[in-house]
């Protein structure tokens, strides 16, 4: 199994940008962005995590979804 990160489809959700995630959170863009698009993200940094749900007001598990690699086969 493996964290998929949902953040592009959360802010999508509230019609925001990355950008304004960068200025509400204080948390470089490149950080934001690998979140994002779940680049190399071989670890979760739980304060960037906590960070992130306090402004968007969300859970951690609106953000991360584990995926089995079988099941990645299927949604491809």
């Amino acid at each position: 199994m493996y964290v998929k990160s949902r953040l592009a489809v959360v802010l999508a959700e509230r019609r925001m940008r990355m950008i304004d995630l960068v200025e509400l959170t204080g948390i470089s863009f490149n950080t934001i962005r690998r979140y994002y698009y779940g680049d190399d993200i071989k670890k979760l940094d739980l304060d960037i995590v906590n960070r992130i749900c306090q402004a968007l007001n969300c859970t951690i598990s609106d953000l991360f979804i584990f995926v089995n690699p079988d099941e990645q086969e299927i949604d491809k």
